[in-house]
Parts: C-alpha cells; sequence; structure tokens
C-alpha cells in the first residue's frame, strides 16, 4: 500500500539551495533529536558524529547540507529560522568547537572532525544518505540512519510506510489512470477531487488556509528576489539577475509592495516580449533566492521552486486571476501531478536527474494552468504529459555543487515550457494525444534508471566538469 500524499508534502516551506541536500538532512536532524527525546537520552549524550554519504557529500558544501545539519540538531525549525542569521549562528558552532543539541543540552563538537564527508562511500538505498553517531555518558552508543528521497521528504533506516499511520482516502490516487477514473465517476475536477482527499487530513478551512500560506511564501520570494541584487554565495561569483530585468521592465520606478508591484506589471499590457521576460524574472528571482540560502517552497523541489510561482504569477497577471479560490484550485491541481510522478518515478535529482526536478515541476504547472484556465481533466494531463515529454532525460550537473549553474535559468525555461504545453492542451483535442501520462512517468522513471550517477547530481559529470571549480574553491 502506498503511503498516502498531501499537498503540504509536496509543498513545503523551507530554506534553499536544495530540498533533498538542505530541507531533507535539516529534517532528518529534527527526527535524530526527537528520536533521542523519545529514548529518554537527548541530555546523556556525550559525543555526536555525523556521516554524509554519496551524492551528500559530493556536493554538500555547495548545497549546505553541513549547514542544514547543523542547525537542525540545534533544534532550529527551517519553517521560521531567521535566514540572516544562518551565518552567525554556524560561525558560533565553529568558534565555540560546540554544538547545543535542541537547544538545551552542549557538547563538544568540532566541525571539520565530527562532521565527515564520504566522498567515496554510498548506501544502497539511496544516494542521499546521512548517520549520526552518538556516545552516551554510560558508554553506550547508537546510530540512525536517514535517507533524504527528494523534495524533503527523508525516510530512516528499516522504517517502512506501515509504521507510519496511513490516511484512508476517499479517491486513492497512483497513477493518473486513478485520477481520470475519479474525475469521472464524480464529474469532479481534479482540484475537487484532491480537495475531498485532503478532508481525509484536516477541514477544507485548514487546507485552504494552509496554501494561502504556502502562496505567500512562494509571492514573497518572487518579490524579494526582484529586488535584490548582488553576486550569490559559494565562489562562482554569478550575479543576481532578477533585480535588473525587474528594473529595466518597470522602468525604474519603485514600488513599495507586492500588491501595487503586481498592478505595475498587468498595467504594462499583454505584449509577448514582455510577458515572457516576466516570467524569466519570477522564476529567476526565486531561484536566486534559493542559491542565497534564502526562505522558498519546494515545488516539489527546491532546485524546482521558481516554475510554479513563476506560472501562478504569470496566470495572475494575464487573467486577472488574483483571488483565492483560483490559486486554491492550481496548487491543489499541481500537488497531484507531483504525488503521481513521486509514487512512479522520483522527485530527486540523485535518483533521476533534473527531469525529476525541473521536469516534474513544469508537468505540474502545465497541468494547473490549463485547468485553472478552463480546461478540461483530459487537457490538464495532457499538458502535464506534454511538459515532462521535453524535459525527459535532463541531466542533473550543478557546477561547484551548487544550485546555479545550470540550475537557476532551468527554473525559466521550465515555466515556459509549462505555459507552452498548456497552450497547446489547450488548442487540442484529448483524443490527439498519442502519450498518456503514465506512460511519460514510467518512461522517466526507466530514462532515470539508465542515466549514469554522474549525471545525477554528484557534480561529477557535464557542465561541472567541462567547467571545473573545485569545492574547496566554494
Amino acid at each position: 500500500m502506498r503511503e498516502a500524499i498531501s499537498v503540504f508534502d509536496i509543498f513545503k516551506i523551507g530554506v534553499g539551495p536544495s530540498s533533498s541536500h538542505t530541507l531533507g538532512p535539516w529534517k532528518a536532524a529534527l527526527q535524530f533529536l526527537q528520536s533521542l527525546k523519545n529514548q529518554g537520552k537527548l541530555d546523556t549524550v556525550k559525543s555526536l558524529k555525523v556521516l554524509l554519504y554519496g551524492s551528500l557529500a559530493k556536493t554538500g558544501k555547495g548545497h549546505g547540507t553541513d549547514v542544514a545539519v547543523l542547525l537542525g540538531l540545534c533544534g532550529e525549525d527551517p519553517v521560521t529560522i531567521d535566514v540572516n542569521e544562518i551565518n552567525n549562528k554556524i560561525l558560533a558552532i565553529k568558534n565555540d568547537c560546540s554544538l547545543t543539541l535542541d537547544g538545551s543540552h552542549k557538547i563538544d563538537f568540532i566541525v571539520a572532525d565530527d562532521l565527515t564527508f564520504l566522498f567515496n562511500e554510498s548506501l544502497p538505498y539511496h544516494p542521499n544518505a546521512l548517520s549520526f553517531l552518538a556516545t552516551f555518558e554510560d558508554g553506550n552508543n547508537i546510530c540512525e540512519t536517514y535517507y533524504s528521497i527528494g523534495g524533503g521528504f527523508v525516510v530512516k533506516e528499516n522504517e517502512s510506510i506501515a509504521s507510519k499511520d496511513i490516511v484512508q482516502l476517499p479517491f486513492p490516487i497512483d497513477k493518473s489512470e486513478d485520477l481520470s477514473h475519479w474525475c469521472m465517476k464524480t464529474g469532479l475536477a481534479i482540484h475537487e477531487v484532491v480537495m475531498e482527499n485532503e478532508n481525509a487530513w484536516r477541514s477544507e478551512a485548514e487546507t485552504r488556509k494552509g496554501i494561502l500560506q504556502i502562496w505567500k511564501a512562494m509571492r514573497e520570494s518572487i518579490y524579494r528576489g526582484c529586488h535584490q541584487q548582488g553576486i550569490l554565495p559559494g565562489g562562482l561569483l554569478v550575479r543576481r539577475r532578477a533585480a535588473d530585468l525587474n528594473k529595466k521592465l518597470i522602468a525604474g520606478r519603485p514600488y513599495n509592495d507586492y500588491e501595487s508591484w503586481v498592478e505595475a506589471i498587468r498595467a504594462g499590457g499583454n505584449d509577448f516580449k514582455y510577458i515572457l521576460d516576466w516570467v524569466s524574472c519570477f522564476a529567476l528571482a526565486v531561484n536566486e533566492e534559493n542559491a542565497s540560502f534564502g526562505r522558498v517552497v519546494t515545488a516539489p523541489t527546491n532546485g524546482a521552486a521558481g516554475v510554479i510561482p513563476a506560472v501562478l504569477q504569470y496566470f495572475i497577471i494575464t487573467d486577472n486571476a488574483l483571488n483565492d479560490d483560483k490559486i486554491i484550485q492550481f496548487m491543489l491541481t499541481a500537488s497531484e501531478v507531483g504525488s503521481i510522478f513521486k509514487k512512479g518515478a522520483t522527485i530527486s535529482a540523485a535518483m533521476g536527474g533534473c527531469q525529476a526536478e525541473i521536469g516534474v515541476s513544469s508537468a505540474m504547472a502545465a497541468a494547473a494552468l490549463t485547468e485553472s484556465r478552463g480546461g478540461t481533466q483530459r487537457q490538464a494531463l495532457m499538458a502535464a504529459e506534454i511538459a515532462m515529454e521535453h524535459h525527459l532525460g535532463l541531466t542533473c550537473d550543478p557546477i561547484g555543487g551548487l544550485v546555479q549553474v545550470p540550475c537557476i535559468e532551468r527554473n525559466t525555461m521550465g515555466a515556459i515550457k509549462a505555459i507552452t504545453a498548456s497552450s497547446l492542451a489547450l488548442q487540442s483535442a484529448p483524443d490527439f494525444a498519442k502519450v498518456s501520462l503514465d506512460t511519460v512517468v514510467k518512461t522517466m522513471w526507466e530514462t532515470a534508471l539508465d542515466m549514469d550517477s554522474k549525471y545525477k547530481e554528484t557534480a561529477d559529470g557535464g557542465l561541472a566538469v567541462h567547467i571545473p571549480l573545485s569545492l574547496s574553491e566554494c
């Protein structure tokens, strides 16, 4: 029996630059703290070592995996932490040679010795693995291993889905075929079916409130990114571009709040180039924030965090759709498509390359935009298929192990492809489609299995080696 996946599993507020290499390890550290507390052993920890394996080791520095683990062990919450204080907190840990577990129990901890990057070791279950080895005052010790499987999802070793609470959904969905079945049987639209399933977890009012909080975080990352200048951290010396593009498009006039800024963009008209430039600007803005340890939303991952916000912002501006119902509809539909890919393939670049991140996010956005613009369920799924079909085989080869080149620009391409896929689907009869969404999900997974590991978020191939930059330079 598959684990039920909620809209709030697909969309999670967190800190960049990576959902699998930053948010996942952060959550793993928090889970380890909870495990210690459940065993009544947190206050008796004498020493602790952290081991990072495989992809987490190879690109961990560039993705801030070490930073995330340390903050998690301190009990910091990625949803609420003041991102402006992250550097100071890490500097304090390194200078003091100590770590305060869960903010209450202080132990000696030398980062260079006690947090180890095992570049040449991998664990079989998943490339993104980390282990916590704790020694207690009585001399006993424990070792717990966790896997960051993409999109901020974390699995503890030997923990099965059956060991978790299983939610019985009124409309269980593993494949797009299941989704189509329920839509046809009930007469409900995709987002309505998804909302009925969400009601198994919580009230509709709570779901609506939570989705709007997710959108608020997304739009804040767009607005913030469009008004921040400078050089991205990490050593590549990548210059932020969104702020300059934003300034150019609004003729240098400043706007002090999101609403007046959106109205100014809308007043600029629907010229094709103008709109295209804005879509790119929105996507750049989010992922420049992501690269700067800013607050973003997994959609379904941090590396692809700019696609869905950019397409939803585009929809709001071009369709005058700034109302809660439309935003909620968009997000629910997008989340279900992301869930189908996670169940049938992967949303982890370490498992499937960038097709699992940008490709999935583009498919999610295409389906959501299509239904939001009045498309049928079949047209929405057709749009998702088109978007993914043209991302198949996309590798993950980040230069320097950083979520910057080519990752940031890929978000602009994913957003534009989503809009194109939606337009094609809306202008086509569903019977025209020769490839189903389930077929492309299966194909994507088979492509992932065939893909050489050096193209799966290891920085061992592709652009990462043709434009070499050692991690020590980052």
